[in-house]
């Protein structure tokens, strides 16, 4: 008789122990479960109350709306991620000047409310129009729109710096030292070996960081850019129906929804070679 007839067949693991029904687990239960009934009444109640001529005739606006704060956030993140990388490398500067420069406006825009920051462009640098007319900036500062665009791109901008930062700080020292050793100069181990992994590093804190300026893309309404949410107050403004608030959210969880499966696909693309 063979050693492998005489060895006992694979068993199924043994079954879990249950889990004890603990007090967090029965207001976990209860707070789902009221979550699930306000789900399911906003469902019936928008159900209810649809308006088919509302819809068609405020739905254009919405898209309208919805193609401006597409715009508005992707070129502000395009922008934000250019003008990142010079603010990062002053924020890791030994010159103390570049340092504390770059310091200084990472901290001033982490530090206070983006919307002080828009009513500050906005409100503030109207008051310099005759200087700025004397310099040519007038017409790119009273546009709505651009001052929303300039404002966004310089509070991303800080928190992109400040992700890259800790990316390009998180590669090892010796991908430094090896780059050294092959002699790369250093600006090209920098573009060619240091900052492609500390872009892998940092893509999903940039993934949080595009959906926070999306959510936070709805206060240009107050400054009359008609983007989603500016659509919305309009279209509230004339209807007095908060379902128009409802879509605007539904619009606003598909972004997010989208861009949260997109950012997943790209991210497990990218780091499949660390997966074993």
């Amino acid at each position: 008789m063979s050693i492998a007839e005489t060895m006992i067949p694979p068993q199924a693991p043994p079954p879990a122990p249950p889990k004890p029904y603990t007090l967090s687990r029965f207001f976990g239960s209860v707070a789902l479960g009221v979550w699930l009934a306000l789900a399911v009444g906003i469902f019936f109640t928008v159900v209810g109350g649809w308006d088919a001529e509302k819809f068609s005739r405020y739905g254009p606006s919405f898209l309208s709306g919805l193609g401006v704060t597409l715009a508005l956030v992707s070129s502000s993140i395009l922008l934000g991620a250019v003008l990142s990388l010079p603010v990062a490398l002053g924020r890791m500067s030994k010159h103390r000047l570049w340092s504390w420069l770059a310091y200084a406006y990472v901290y001033f825009f982490r530090g206070t409310p983006l919307i002080t920051q828009l009513f500050l462009v906005y409100y503030g640098l109207g008051s310099f129009r005759p200087q700025l007319e004397t310099v040519g900036l007038w017409w790119f500062f009273r546009d709505a729109w651009n001052c929303a665009l300039f404002t966004f791109t310089l509070n991303t901008a800080a928190y992109q710096a400040e992700i890259l930062r800790g990316a390009i700080e998180s590669v090892p020292r010796g991908q430094h030292e090896g780059a050294a050793a092959l002699g790369l100069p250093k600006h090209i181990a920098f573009f060619k070996v240091i900052l492609p992994q500390a872009m892998i590093v940092a893509l999903r804190p940039y993934g949080n960081e595009i959906v926070l300026m999306i959510k936070g893309s709805a206060i240009v309404a107050i400054v009359t850019v008609f983007d989603l949410m500016g659509e919305t107050r309009r279209a509230f403004s004339r209807t007095f129906d908060y379902q128009m608030y409802i879509w605007a959210a539904a619009l606003y969880l598909l972004m997010v929804e989208l861009l949260r499966n997109i950012w997943g696909w790209l991210e497990a693309r990218l780091t499949r070679h660390l997966k074993r």
